[in-house]
């Protein structure tokens, strides 16, 4: 499975499910430009996976803003020549309040990161992988458990992630010409500082509040190398990765 000269960009990058990811293409042979809105966090990920510094690239960069992204993929195409992988990893809730009380500029940030910010990634993407030699590639795109069903109070995050599967849809269609697969990693309860508070009671559609099961995020960074270590004629369009025991089928 290792990927000698393959190259990849990951959003989100410097915590949680984009570093684990990071890290693991990084150990399978991979080029990773990591990117992120804090640069600390993208330096000590360079740091903690041991390796030349030939094979990873640290760019801060906000997902929402069109200029940042063009920067960011100018960036790989000068230092590594090509891109064959996007994990659109980089996401943002609002504050769990009632709906009626989330203000406009909550529900943007979010919309403005989980959503237009993946279509941004996936048009730089694009515009690389249809004119590299060889051509293609393969998009994934972090979709969530909440691209299926929601949580209480989560009108912002749930309707992104609702969204975003319909760009991964789009996304697989269009980029078929340009032998570019796309698919959708949808993660549930995955063990990290976001879901730290899972452990200790969330709330639930009945009301009550309860503790729910957590997983090594490292079984979703094998999840993510193994879809991108497929020919670019295969693809997994969805996949679902999630604590075994968790209150998802059934939710509500």
């Amino acid at each position: 499975m290792d990927s000698p000269g393959k190259t990849a960009v990951i959003t989100g990058a410097g915590t949680g499910i984009g570093k684990a990811v990071a890290l693991a293409l990084l150990h399978q042979g991979y080029r990773v430009a990591l990117a992120g809105r804090r640069p600390e966090p993208l330096q000590q990920v360079v740091a903690d996976c041991g390796l030349s510094p030939d094979r990873v690239l640290a760019v801060a960069t906000d997902v929402a803003d069109p200029d940042s992204v063009k920067a960011l993929f100018a960036r790989v195409a000068q230092s590594f020549g090509r891109l064959d992988l996007l994990f659109n990893n980089a996401g943002v809730g609002a504050p769990a309040i009632p709906l009626e009380d989330l203000t406009y500029a909550q529900w943007k940030n979010v919309v403005d990161i989980n959503l237009t910010g993946v279509f941004l990634c996936t048009q730089e993407a694009f515009r690389l992988m249809k004119s590299q030699t060889p051509r293609g590639g393969r998009i994934i795109n972090n979709g969530s458990i909440s691209a299926h069903a929601p949580r209480p109070n989560s009108a912002p995050y749930t309707s992104t992630k609702h969204a975003v599967t319909g760009l991964t849809k789009a996304t697989s269609l269009d980029g078929r010409k340009y032998d570019i697969a796309c698919g959708q990693i949808d993660i549930g309860n995955a063990a990290t500082d976001m879901a730290a508070r899972m452990a200790t009671g969330v709330p639930q559609a009945n009301g009550q509040i309860a503790i729910e099961p957590l997983m090594d995020v490292a079984h979703v960074a094998n999840a993510v190398v193994h879809m991108a270590s497929l020919p670019l004629d295969a693809n997994v369009q969805f996949m679902t990765v999630m604590a075994t025991r968790m209150p998802f089928v059934g939710r509500g």
